[in-house]
């Protein structure tokens, strides 16, 4: 389930975004301080580009899912999500987690959100990810090289076009 993130959850999404393995496959790679995560969350208020979600798997807060750069009128959005990583590992769920947090973000995109196409970006040696995207209906439309954690990487963009089921 997704559901919008509220000021309860603000510190959960930190330190679940500073996790290693969160960070390692991130377009942002430092560690987000509880200063610049503030401002960050100041910044969604009343924010009608960018939309920040609460994951729930089994009753239990276990991720983020964010729509930014949100277009209303050509009903296009980029997105991202992470997960909580420690706590889904010590339950046992992060596979079962990591599957459904992306087919609940796909379902609000082309639901609540009424978005035609949805955007994101995905680092080239993120093998496991790219594959789970094209399992969900995402093709890898463009590549370019950057510049993430001082070192040169490839970075993916997909899209999913809304489909007929959605």
């Amino acid at each position: 389930m997704l559901r919008p993130a509220t000021d309860a959850d603000k510190e959960n999404a930190r330190v679940w975004r500073n996790h290693p393995q969160v960070r390692a496959v991130s377009l942002t790679q430092e560690i987000i301080t509880p200063e610049d995560h503030e401002t960050y969350w100041e910044s969604l208020r009343d924010n009608a580009i960018r939309r920040v979600f609460i994951f729930e798997f089994a009753g239990v807060p276990a991720g983020v899912v964010t729509f930014f750069d949100i277009d209303d009128e050509a009903r296009t959005a980029m997105w991202g999500y992470y997960l909580d990583n420690a706590g889904l590992e010590q339950r046992g769920q992060v596979l079962p987690a990591w599957i459904k947090i992306q087919r609940e973000a796909v379902k609000l995109a082309f639901g609540e959100l009424d978005l035609a196409e949805l955007y994101g970006e995905v680092l080239d040696a993120n093998e496991a990810v790219r594959s789970m995207n094209t399992r969900n209906g995402f093709e890898e439309i463009d590549a370019e090289q950057r510049t993430v954690g001082g070192r040169p990487v490839t970075v993916h963009t997909i899209r999913r076009r809304r489909q007929p089921h959605d």
